[in-house]
């Protein structure tokens, strides 16, 4: 992937239409790319993830997502000191909402903006982003999916209702599924949105899930805020 590439997405407007093909080219990788084009490149993620219900009809009709509890706010940092080897995850089990899903693998579309999950078809898939490191591998793994659908709540719609502790299974390509905790769940406005904060794992195995939350604005059509999952790996089978 270019530098260039990065750039045209720091700072673009949120697209509100979901795109139908849910496979694009591969940007070519740029070994010397900097956490700074990371990190925009990530906020775009986080941006679209959340803005799902902008395509919504009769939204403001639906009951609300849990948000995270004060207490579950916890900490973000390493639980083991534990890796994988890089693979490619299938699908993600997080028992304690009942959540077990197919991963997607998505990147970036043909004009620099994040892939997310397509609508209705994908609202029960979670998505991996390929430009992430893969989960159990030493950096933030980064894992979204919608809170809601056209008809109702979709694959994360509960996810704020997590709390440290919890886990979460993620299952690779080469018959390993790596085993995360939660250390904390928090909700973030996306005005103040810290970015690097989330995407930057400081040397150890973590994995990030994101998906939309907070108030639901109707004049604008999009979630204000994004609640975010932080989890460690402490084991594998």
């Amino acid at each position: 992937m270019t530098r260039t590439g990065w750039r045209r997405i720091a700072g673009f407007r949120v697209v509100v239409s979901w795109p139908e093909n849910g496979s694009v080219p591969a940007p070519r990788r740029n070994a010397a790319k900097t956490l700074r084009t990371r990190v925009a490149g990530f906020v775009g993620l986080v941006l679209l993830a959340g803005g799902a219900s902008a395509i919504i009809a009769g939204i403001s009709a639906q009951r609300h997502a849990p948000g995270p509890a004060g207490a579950a706010s916890g900490r973000i940092g390493r639980l083991s000191g534990l890796s994988l080897a890089r693979s490619v995850p299938v699908s993600v089990r997080i028992p304690a909402i009942d959540v077990d899903a197919q991963l997607l693998h998505l990147g970036l579309n043909r004009d620099g903006t994040m892939q997310v999950p397509a609508l209705p078809a994908y609202a029960a898939d979670a998505a991996w982003y390929e430009y992430s490191v893969t989960p159990g591998q030493v950096g933030a793994s980064v894992i979204e999916g919608h809170v809601d659908s056209y008809s109702g709540p979709a694959v994360f719609y509960r996810l704020g209702a997590l709390h440290p502790g919890d886990r979460v299974d993620v299952r690779l390509a080469d018959g390993v599924t790596a085993i995360f905790r939660v250390t904390g769940v928090r909700q973030y406005r996306k005005t103040e949105f810290p970015a690097k904060a989330i995407y930057a794992a400081n040397g150890y195995s973590a994995l990030r899930l994101i998906t939309c939350g907070g108030t639901f604005d109707r004049a604008t059509g999009h979630y204000l805020g994004s609640t975010v999952v932080f989890a460690s790996l402490v084991s594998a089978r």
